[in-house]
This record gives structure tokens, sequence and C-alpha cells, in this order.
């Protein structure tokens, strides 16, 4: 089978400002452990229901080996061997 591949890279740099008299690591992550805990399950969860209401398209996560806490690789595939679902929206 012949297959063709994009890669498509969406980057979120977290940032967290502190007073000039911070010790470092007083607040023990907290900010990050909010993205952690509830920011990026929340994206995750927003981006699969988006991508659900495109049925010729499926969706997954893969992991290349690097840690989830660093990278999320969400696989877009589409088999034009198949017959494609019927939409009447499109």
């Amino acid at each position: 089978m012949y297959q063709e591949e994009k890669t498509f890279l969406m980057r979120f740099t977290l940032e967290a400002s502190f007073p000039d008299d911070y010790e470092g690591d007083v607040d023990n992550l907290v900010w990050l452990q909010e993205w952690e805990a509830r920011i990026k399950p929340e994206l995750m969860k927003l981006i699969f229901e988006s991508l659900r209401r495109h049925p010729s398209w499926k969706s997954r996560i893969r992991n290349r080996g690097a840690s989830p806490a660093d990278e999320v690789e969400i696989v877009l595939a589409r088999d034009y061997g198949e017959p494609q679902p019927f939409n009447i929206l499109t």
C-alpha cells in the first residue's frame, strides 16, 4: 500500500513569571501541575471531540518514546481504500 504523510506541529510553551525575591521551586511547580491536571486534558478532549466530527478521518495518539509530559502526537489517518461514510453535511 502506498502512503503519504505530512507533519503539522502545534507547540505550546508554558511560562511562569515570579517576583525578584522568588527563591525557585517554592510553589512546587503548581503552575505546571495546573497545566498537566486541568488544561492539557481539557485541550485533548476538545481536540478529539472536534476530530470526531470528521468521520472519514481516524484519530489516535501515537507514542514515539517521548514522555507524554513533553509531547503528545495525534495521528490523523484517512484510508482511501475503504468506502467513506455518508455525511449529509458535505
